[in-house]
Formats: C-alpha cells, sequence, structure tokens
C-alpha cells in the first residue's frame, strides 16, 4: 500500500497535547506514530458502533410484520418526554 504525506498544522492546545504524547516522556517516538494510531481508534470505534447498531436492529429486522404497532412522531415525542 502507497503512503501518503499529509502535512497538518497544530497550534495552542493542541499542540501542547500533541508535545505530550511524543518524545522522551511521551508513549510515542514522533508525532506520525501518534496520528496512525489516533486514526486506528477510530476505525475501530466506527467498527464497533456499526457492530452495535447491527445488533440492536437485528431483532426488528427478522420480527414478523404483525408485531410492529404503528406510531406517530407525536407518539414517540409523548413518550421521550415521559423518560
Amino acid at each position: 500500500m502507497a503512503s501518503e504525506n499529509v502535512n497538518v498544522r497544530v497550534t495552542g492546545e493542541l499542540q501542547n497535547h500533541l508535545r505530550q504524547q511524543i518524545g522522551r516522556h511521551g508513549l510515542y517516538d514522533n508525532a506520525s506514530e501518534y496520528i496512525r494510531s489516533l486514526i486506528r481508534q477510530d476505525l475501530k470505534s466506527r467498527d464497533e458502533a456499526w457492530s452495535w447498531l447491527s445488533k440492536e436492529l437485528e431483532p426488528a429486522l427478522r420480527a414478523a410484520e404483525n408485531k410492529f404497532v404503528s406510531v406517530t412522531a407525536e407518539d414517540v415525542i409523548l413518550r421521550n418526554k415521559k423518560k
């Protein structure tokens, strides 16, 4: 897989945080390692979110049509206000 250089400018609080994460006292040797780690975490989080959503929706997708109840948007709003 070909690599691509990406330049990102960070200042202020972001720059301070980046400096804390790299170097002698940080977990990463350089900014590139830290950014790659953040991207991997983001991808993992996205995959976990999709997996959770699929698991939550699967019973409804498999349910018989007669199990569904027709509601209006107003019904849903009122139900959520009670919570």
